[in-house]
């Protein structure tokens, strides 16, 4: 059975001027998933998500959002969006503002609890928005994008600038978020968070996508992984590699610490370890190690994700 998606990019392009910002971009992001759209600046997911928010229209291709066009004012009170910027009153303290959205929707959460939820209480509550640190300010706009108990949620840069408690919280919100059934999109430059929240990555370079899956396929797939330990200076590596499958590499760093590649599965490993011990070698501090969500990006598209 095919999956039914909350939101639908086929073909997607939209230019500026010479520069072509998305290029036939097409994903999918099933509904009560989290799905994580990570690329370098530029690369064109932010087009990308204000297209599918409905604040820009695309210049050929298909979108569709909860079945419809994404400009349709009726798909306002199904969708939540967090902004990083606009929309948002200055003097406005942060309880007015929550209840000034939720006024809008026909069964919203509880302001006052949805503030508790995301620790804005006591006097932050109380503090006009100008005045809101920049980590605040991000835990009103999340607030402000769940209060209207939405289908969907549009959630850019949600935990950036947050101390570590609040980030965390954050992904918990999110996760609780899915436990309801809530479909979430979602931008970050931390990998880690894309990694602990995301059960769809799709990764976006010059505006077309480089590679979609969960997690663990995109660190696996393709993936060579290292065998780590700690040895006697001087083992005979082309002996161990005579052991290994074709392919494999081996190298000695500096203190006898050596570190084997190959695919690393439980035969790798049983060879490397049956080798050790026929030659009288006692690996310490054996461990495996397999490449991260990052290693992935940056191989993808020869960038760095921002700090």
């Amino acid at each position: 059975m095919a999956e039914i998606l909350a939101v639908e990019v086929v073909d997607l392009s939209k230019t500026y001027g010479p520069t072509r910002a998305v290029d036939g971009l097409s994903f999918g992001v099933p509904v009560g998933t989290v799905t994580a759209l990570l690329g370098p600046n530029g690369a064109g997911k932010t087009t990308t998500v204000e297209i599918c928010e409905g604040f820009r229209r695309g210049d050929g291709g298909l979108v569709r959002v909860l079945g419809t066009d994404p400009a349709d004012q009726k798909l306002r009170p199904r969708v939540g969006v967090m902004l990083q910027s606009g929309g948002m009153y200055p003097g406005a303290r942060a309880d007015e503002m929550l209840r000034l959205v939720a006024a809008h929707h026909a069964h919203p959460l509880d302001p006052a609890a949805l503030l508790a939820r995301v620790g804005l209480t006591g006097s932050a509550a109380r503090t006009p928005f100008r005045r809101l640190s920049g980590g605040q300010k991000q835990l009103l706009s999340l607030a402000m994008a769940v209060v209207g108990r939405p289908e969907l949620v549009f959630l850019d840069e949600p935990t950036a600038g947050l101390d570590v408690r609040a980030r965390h919280e954050t992904w918990d919100l999110v996760e609780e978020l899915r436990a309801a059934g809530v479909t979430v999109l979602l931008t970050t430059h931390a990998m880690d968070e894309a990694e602990r929240l995301a059960d769809q990555v799709v990764i976006v370079n010059r505006g077309k996508v480089v590679a979609a899956g969960t997690p663990a396929e995109l660190t696996r797939g393709g993936a060579e992984g290292e065998l780590r330990f700690r040895a006697p200076v001087g083992l005979d590596l082309d002996q161990l590699l005579a052991a290994l499958p074709t392919g494999s590499q081996a190298a000695e760093r500096a203190g006898g610490h050596y570190v084997v590649r190959g695919t690393v599965d439980p035969a790798f490993l049983a060879a490397v370890t049956a080798w050790c011990a026929g030659n009288g070698v006692l690996p310490n501090d054996l461990r495996v190690e397999q490449r991260s969500l990052e290693d992935v990006f940056v191989d993808l598209t020869g960038s760095e994700l921002a700090r």
